[in-house]
């Protein structure tokens, strides 16, 4: 291996030679930013020499500290699947996101670095207070562009890293993670909130091989967490491409909307609002949607966010605000996927 991975292993000279101002550097200083559970990420304040004209500061996002969470991220190719994204694919997509100054992953599939643009005074979305309707609604236009880019797409076949399947793996551990899950939060969920991740268990089959009416690029885990906001809210930029993959735009959708809206009869009435909103942004990119096919796309799409709560609440680093986070991850998806009968399409 021949980066770095932290900034404790980075010095000046490699630092200014990938941002492409060689032996211009001085120094820098490196302070923790973000919740994340599956990397680490630093800002990196950098001290110029005179008249080297490079960027003020920059983060670098790094593997996770934790064993277990970088383990995880072997399993199902997390780490591949961000570095691919900045590699193959962010460029030419016009979804707003970093610009990535450089990226590097080593053959293990897990030590790797990424030196990402500093987007502040942006900021990321606060998933325990949730954010309403209104305020999703750059959100929504960003995830219709990054829909829009590969929509029914023969390319999404010819990416191994994006076609990769872990059905097998989810099948093998999702029943037992779902068990702990429900132990974990027996205190703080209801009972038929609870009983949404048995249904999903029953079905889970079911749920991984159905067949989606369009099948496109999706985040795989877009919520406010994973989305830096600028101030006043008018404008954002999606991060975090770690759950990369092919399937349902709409489901990516659902997951947004069922994991964002804190109020639950705001929420309850946000799903048909912010569909019409994403299908007439569709439309904006030159897609011809079958907006009735993925209504009930977006219909099972509510257990996604449900999905992920279980399968990241007992792989990753457990931190207290991460129990709380992943709590609300599981209710308002729950409440969302009971209102909308999902687990009835399956």
């Amino acid at each position: 291996m021949s980066f770095p991975t932290s900034p404790e292993a980075m010095d000046a000279e490699w630092l200014a030679t990938v941002l492409g101002h060689r032996g211009k550097l001085s120094g820098f200083a490196a302070a923790k930013v973000g919740t994340g559970q599956m990397c680490d990420s630093y800002r990196l304040t950098l001290d110029w020499k005179d008249g080297a004209g490079g960027p003020a500061t920059v983060i670098a996002k790094c593997p996770s500290h934790d064993e277990a969470s970088r383990n995880i991220a072997k399993l199902t190719g997390t780490y591949v699947k961000e570095i691919s994204w900045y590699r193959e694919l962010a460029a030419a997509s016009g979804v707003p996101a970093p610009l990535c100054h450089h990226c590097d992953i080593a053959d293990d599939d897990i030590d790797f670095i990424l030196i990402l643009s500093d987007l502040a005074p942006a900021r990321p979305g606060d998933q325990l207070a949730g954010i309403g309707l209104a305020g999703l609604a750059p959100c929504i236009e960003a995830a219709a562009k990054l829909h829009a880019h590969l929509w029914d797409d023969a390319r999404l076949t010819q990416m191994p890293w994006l076609a990769r399947d872990n059905g097998d793996l989810i099948r093998a551990l999702f029943p037992q993670l779902y068990l702990g899950f429900r132990e974990r939060y027996a205190g703080r969920l209801a009972p038929e909130l609870l009983d949404v991740g048995a249904g999903i268990v029953d079905r889970l089959d079911a749920f991984l091989t159905r067949e989606p009416a369009v099948r496109t690029l999706v985040h795989g885990d877009l919520r406010i967490d994973n989305i830096l906001f600028a101030p006043g809210g008018d404008a954002c930029w999606l991060v975090d491409w770690q759950t990369l993959g092919r399937g349902s735009g709409a489901a990516d959708l659902a997951y947004l909307v069922g994991t964002s809206i804190a109020d639950p009869s705001e929420r309850a009435a946000a799903d048909r609002p912010a569909f019409d909103h994403w299908i007439a942004a569709l439309k904006e990119g030159g897609i011809d949607p079958d907006a009735h096919a993925l209504w009930d796309d977006y219909r099972v799409g509510a257990l996604s966010g449900y999905f992920m709560a279980v399968f990241a609440s007992m792989n990753v680093e457990r931190t207290t605000r991460g129990d709380e986070m992943f709590a609300v991850m599981a209710e308002r998806p729950a409440r969302q996927a009971l209102m909308l009968g999902s687990l009835d399409l399956l």
